[in-house]
């Protein structure tokens, strides 16, 4: 009797586990049991039948399936059961639904793709107009301010590349993505923006601006064209080298052109050359050169270090011959190289900022050698016969005139130089020369300081005609 007891509460906790709304079955309670007077029965009170069962357990299969529930059969391909109104989709209609959401979302990715699309050539268009007219400023300033054709000509070289570049884009939307109206960075200003003291400073200016709107071109092309974006990239580097050569070849051409008597020192007496460069100097002149041939290095560097401070102290440009790394050690404005000394474009290399070099030719064949490697200036000369180099053919005033003529479309700057006197001095004026060199004529008269006054005051007087 036990034993059948435990069967009915394990098979009425069961009933309780399968069917969860019959938790408050009389079945599970001992007033239940009590009330129908069996003590171990399974049956709730008035539980006779099966209908009695699927009323009291509304919610079961059992109950379902006595009111004439059906299972649902099995879905065919391309059905599906819809939970919330039991209906079924077939499969052309789910694709018909899948088909006008892919529609909205492609639509939307479109717009997307349009609107970064017009965005990209936005960029491109600003900043390749950007890049041309900072090009522009550049190539004027080669043309005009530095008066050089091959600087000119290489940044004109440069804007016609990039417009060719660009050209490979569509025109169309170039323009159609330009908004100058809308464009939140029109009127925007920064504190001395536009405020340009000389002409360097309005080419730096543009040398900077250019790498900038070039750099924004090549990232910005890439999402366009690689190609492109390669050839903008490779002008990128070509503007930094131009930048470099107008800066190192117009700033020491400008320095020297306010020069005009050119002072030459040459001795191997370090007391001497120091004490000739300081009367030099104190008498006007506005450039003094230190030629010791035979002086040991390790003095000859002492003697430069002081000499470049001397000039400093007058406001004279200093000058070492031959020795780029004498001159670039002892802080020199600059060096003069002759024939067989190094070449210009490695002089170049070495310099530590930019240095005046200079370069002698003593004839048409020379000069044209020398305008090539783009040196700060060259000596025309021999003018006159001189003491200093007594085997060179006399050049003359001729070829004074000549190298004036071609050095006019290089901005290569000149000195002439050779045997030129207090008493000669005016004919090398008249035959162009803005600027003379001279040497025994002051370093020999007795007192140097007062050769050199008199000079430049005659100097002034005929150039001022």
């Amino acid at each position: 009797m036990a034993s059948e007891g435990r069967l009915r509460l394990t098979q009425d906790m069961g009933a309780q586990r399968l069917w969860p709304d019959a938790s408050t079955s009389l079945s599970m309670t001992k007033e239940g049991r009590s009330a129908r007077g069996d003590k171990g029965g399974s049956a709730p009170l008035g539980v006779t039948t099966k209908e009695d069962i699927a009323r009291l357990y509304p919610n079961t299969q059992y109950a379902r399936r006595m009111r004439g529930w059906q299972p649902q059969a099995k879905l065919g391909d391309g059905e599906r059961r819809n939970t919330h109104d039991a209906t079924r989709i077939t499969h052309d209609e789910r694709r018909a639904t899948r088909s006008a959401f892919c529609c909205r979302k492609r639509a939307f990715g479109l717009r997307m793709a349009g609107m970064m699309d017009r965005a990209v050539y936005r960029i491109i268009d600003a900043n390749f107009n950007r890049a041309r007219e900072a090009l522009r400023v550049m190539e004027e300033y080669c043309r005009f301010a530095v008066n050089n054709g091959t600087l000119s000509g290489r940044a004109k070289q440069l804007r016609h590349e990039l417009c060719a570049a660009i050209g490979q884009l569509e025109l169309g939307k170039l323009l159609a993505g330009r908004d100058t109206l809308g464009d939140v960075g029109v009127g925007q200003q920064v504190e001395n923006q536009l405020q340009r003291a000389t002409a360097a400073e309005a080419f730096t200016a543009g040398a900077r601006r250019l790498t900038e709107a070039l750099r924004a071109l090549a990232e910005m092309a890439q999402a366009e064209s690689k190609p492109v974006a390669t050839a903008i990239e490779r002008l990128r580097y070509q503007a930094y080298t131009l930048e470099k050569d107008v800066v190192l070849f117009a700033q020491p051409v400008e320095k020297f052109n306010r020069v005009r008597l050119y002072a030459i020192v040459t001795s191997d007496l370090p007391t001497e050359i120091l004490s000739l460069a300081s009367r030099c100097a104190a008498g006007g002149a506005d450039c003094i050169q230190l030629r010791a041939k035979d002086m040991p290095d390790e003095r000859l560097f002492a003697v430069a270090v002081e000499f470049v401070d001397i000039c400093r102290d007058f406001g004279a440009l200093s000058i070492i011959n031959d020795r780029v790394d004498i001159a670039c050690a002892a802080g020199a404005d600059g060096v003069h190289l002759g024939q067989g000394d190094l070449p210009v474009e490695q002089a170049r290399r070495l310099q530590l900022s930019p240095l005046i070099i200079g370069k002698s030719t003593h004839d048409q064949n020379e000069l044209e050698r020398a305008v090539d490697s783009l040196p700060s200036y060259v000596s025309l000369g021999p003018a006159f016969p001189t003491t200093t180099k007594p085997k060179i053919e006399i050049a003359g005033l001729d070829y004074i005139q000549h190298g004036l003529e071609r050095l006019a479309e290089t901005g290569v700057s000149h000195v002439a130089i050779g045997g030129i006197t207090h008493e000669n001095v005016e004919q090398v004026l008249r035959a162009g020369a803005q600027r003379v060199a001279v040497g025994a004529d002051v370093t020999e008269a007795p007192n140097p300081g007062d050769a050199c006054r008199r000079l430049k005051d005659k100097i002034a007087e005929s150039l001022a005609e």
